[in-house]
């Protein structure tokens, strides 16, 4: 067996941080190419001195050259001295970065794209696609964002992102691969004319004049807006609760929490993790510690996992195989406070509700979001939560659109507005915000979002799907023996004699299929028994 001497590891997490610090060399220079646009431009109308812009936009393309032959040598790490190459790296940044002060003075204050997205999430990258789709010229479309990477498919940060064999990593995950669509790398939005506005907080919004402003007092005006903020987890530390601003209390949004946690994990081998709370993010970082080789332990205040979709059944199957890769599981009870090391600061013991007190080296809080929307309270309507919009992803305001998390549409389906935290609908929310608002423009029409719930994930060797509406009585059906080597089951919801939602643990493709396909059409059934005792033929004869 191969051992891991510190060393070693010490080399390959130097690696790991020179590579992070040149992705982030690689965005200042993103935001130079976007100053480069703008300068060039007003270069031409003669608004800037000539000489100084001149000599300006010569550095750039000098920078740019150096910054390839740095890439070319960050690929060919073996062959070089790491702690030259660092201090390369290290001196690039610096120099890239008092090239955007000096590019700052002769670009405009007031920035005008046609179409803005603010966010870079999911659903900023499949808006996107679409404008591409639908003839976007290039300059339209810029997209703002916090985050210092390009959009990329979230749902892996909590999956592959944390495997300790083979992980993913950027750019494998960049959008659109999560639909099986092209991977958008940053330079496929330079290719396709769309501004990468990277690292920008926008603090200020005003619809009344179209114009958004940032941190560094730079305004950005547009025609059409699209809101794609996403959302935001809700922290311990919002509550007040003692000992939460401890170290190695981890949430996970961002890929930059997704960092941090990696960190964490490897700083802690065969520690002690505690997971706080019993949703999607408990359920999958639970799995991932645990092949993590850490020593798992579960807290959520509710009876089962997942209550928001698992009936008690579903849950119990979850529950039973945590266990059985020994996971525990704490339940009916809550987390009050942490203790933290006096020397280090770092979290050492978790206190509960029921005054068990539990061994800690990491914590992972995953126990909700909330949706961004503070930008525009008292600007656009709301309802449940969100940002109201019509079937088409508009707002109470017609150049406004929101998409995603933060949006509460018409579910046509089921007659009723509903917001969704779900990657499916971030990416056809974008993209029939796009639709609409290209049909708007060249006055034609489209049909209505049309939406089927759709939710999913994989934990340890396990694969679900669920499509429709938990609504009304249950019965589950299949192999649901958490201690079997190949379980299969499913359940179905059935209201008023039709079924409303169906789940399948272990499915195929076409079995997938069906199972989507049943609770899309609502075909009316008998007896309980009855469609218990069909289980998945039901659907694959429906």
């Amino acid at each position: 067996m191969f051992i891991w001497t510190q060393p070693v590891v010490k080399y390959f997490r130097y690696y790991r941080d020179l590579e992070e610090n040149f992705r982030n060399l690689k965005s200042i220079l993103e935001s130079l190419y976007i100053q480069k646009e703008d300068i060039k431009q007003r270069l031409r109308e003669k608004q800037i001195p000539e000489q100084e812009a001149r000599d300006w936009l010569k550095e750039v393309e000098k920078i740019r050259s150096e910054i390839q032959t740095i890439e070319q040598k960050v690929g060919e790490k073996k062959h070089l001295s790491r702690v030259c190459l660092g201090k390369l790296v290290d001196e690039k940044s610096a120099e890239a970065k008092e090239l955007l002060r000096k590019g700052s003075l002769y670009e405009s204050h007031v920035k005008f794209f046609k179409y803005i997205i603010l966010g870079g999430g999911v659903s900023a990258g499949y808006a996107a696609k679409e404008f591409t789709r639908q003839d976007l010229q290039r300059g339209e479309l810029a997209i703002i964002s916090k985050e210092a990477v390009a959009p990329y498919e979230r749902p892996a940060l909590s999956k592959g992102y944390l495997s300790p064999k083979r992980p993913a990593r950027l750019p494998d995950f960049h959008v659109c691969v999560g639909s099986g669509g092209q991977r958008l790398l940053p330079e496929w939005y330079r290719e396709e004319g769309i501004p990468l506005f990277l690292n920008t907080e926008i603090v200020k919004a005003d619809v009344s004049s179209k114009a958004l402003t940032t941190s560094t007092g730079r305004i950005f005006k547009y025609q059409t807006l699209i809101i794609a903020t996403g959302s935001t987890v809700i922290k311990l530390t919002d509550f007040g609760m003692k000992g939460a601003d401890a170290k190695n209390i981890f949430y996970l949004r961002e890929i930059s929490d997704a960092n941090r946690l990696i960190e964490g994990v490897k700083a802690k081998r065969k520690g002690k993790a505690v997971i706080v709370g019993g949703g999607y993010i408990g359920l999958e970082v639970g799995a991932a510690m645990r092949i993590n080789n850490l020593d798992v332990t579960m807290v959520y205040p509710v009876a089962w996992c997942m209550p928001q979709l698992f009936t008690s059944d579903i849950a119990a199957f979850y529950e039973g195989y945590y266990a059985n890769k020994g996971i525990k599981i704490i339940k009916g009870t809550s987390v009050v406070g942490f203790n933290a090391n006096s020397n280090n600061g770092e979290v050492k013991e978790v206190t509960l509700k029921d005054g068990k007190v539990l061994q800690a080296d990491i914590v992972v809080v995953g126990v909700g979001g909330r949706p961004l929307t503070s930008l525009f309270k008292g600007q656009v309507e709301e309802d449940k939560g969100g940002i109201k919009t019509d079937g088409f992803f508009k707002t109470s305001i017609s150049s406004v659109y929101a998409i995603g998390d933060v949006a509460t549409f018409p579910m046509k389906m089921y007659n009723e507005m509903r917001r969704v935290e779900h990657v499916d609908h971030a990416r056809k929310s974008a993209e029939q915000a796009v639709k609409a608002i290209k049909a708007d423009e060249d006055g034609v029409s489209i049909e209505e979002y049309d939406y089927l719930p759709y939710f999913y994930s994989r934990i340890f060797d396990l694969s679900w799907k669920f499509y429709g509406d938990n609504v009304g009585e249950t019965v589950i059906f299949g192999n649901h023996n958490p201690l079997s080597k190949e379980p299969k089951f499913g359940s179905y919801w059935i209201h008023m004699g039709k079924v409303k939602g169906a789940f399948l643990e272990g499915g195929t493709n076409e079995e997938n299929e069906a199972i989507a396909k049943v609770a899309k059409e609502q075909p009316t059934v008998g007896n309980l028994e009855e469609i218990a005792k069909e289980g998945l033929s039901f659907a694959l004869k429906a």
